[in-house]
């Protein structure tokens, strides 16, 4: 049963919209990823695509990956973020990361892939099935968009959007220390975060970077989406087209 027979989240879609429009931002959704690195590259050059989503190691359709773009007002890139079907069956996440979590870093160089490691958290041990990576979240430089909330709209756009093609068991992602200390994962909607996942190191550094695993279920999912979207976030203040 899909989660569009259900009709949940119409309220959501419908309020999101509104928001985005009276803000002046456009939503794209597509599955090309050679096209999508190729926005990167020309607007995103400071972060490049993340390996999860690599059109050359990865064979990525409309079947099985989307990736979303927002633009300002002005037909600037200000958000992106992409998902990943991947099917465990009855393995569970933390069986497949012990040896898969390599192919998840995070977007940064000089990584020591030897030295990294993966801890399997409780929540890791009861997912299974039809589960959706979700990465490759980032704001930009946002100016008069920064701070209203509009990020967490974006969030669950794209959430909605997963929900929609697959009715996904679970969705998860993997999100550093620093930025869920901030609260930023609360903002996105995951209801769960489980510290101690994934330790990164960098070549000729001794310090790690912290990453915790973030994870909705299907239930909560639902739950999430079918509140108001006033019941989740400040709804932000409609954006002056500048002239």
């Amino acid at each position: 049963m899909s989660f569009q027979s259900l009709n949940a989240g119409t309220q959501f879609v419908a309020t999101s919209r509104d928001i985005l429009h009276q803000n002046h931002i456009t939503v794209t959704i597509g599955s090309d990823f050679l096209k999508y690195r190729a926005l990167l590259k020309r607007e995103r050059p400071q972060q490049v695509l993340g390996a999860p989503f690599d059109p050359d190691v990865h064979d990525l359709n409309e079947k099985n990956a989307f990736w979303l773009v927002a633009r300002d007002a002005d037909g600037m890139m200000m958000h992106t973020q992409a998902s990943r079907l991947i099917n465990l069956g009855e393995q569970s996440l933390s069986g497949y990361m012990l040896k898969r979590f390599r192919d998840f870093p995070p977007a940064i160089p000089d990584l020591d892939l030897k030295r990294s490691r993966y801890r399997a958290s409780p929540g890791a041990n009861r997912i299974k099935g039809n589960v959706v990576y979700h990465g490759e979240v980032w704001m930009g430089d946002t100016g008069p968009y920064r701070g209203t909330g509009l990020s967490t709209v974006l969030a669950r756009y794209g959430i909605h959007e997963a929900m929609c093609r697959w009715d996904p068991d679970t969705i998860f992602g993997f999100m550093a220390r620093t930025v869920a200390f901030k609260g930023f994962a609360e903002r996105m909607g995951y209801m769960h975060n489980e510290p101690g996942a994934l330790r990164w190191y960098r070549e000729g550094s001794d310090r790690p970077l912290e990453g915790f695993l973030s994870y909705l279920t299907n239930e909560d999912t639902r739950y999430l989406l079918e509140m108001p979207i006033v019941d989740v976030v400040d709804v932000p203040e409609p954006q002056k087209k500048a002239a």
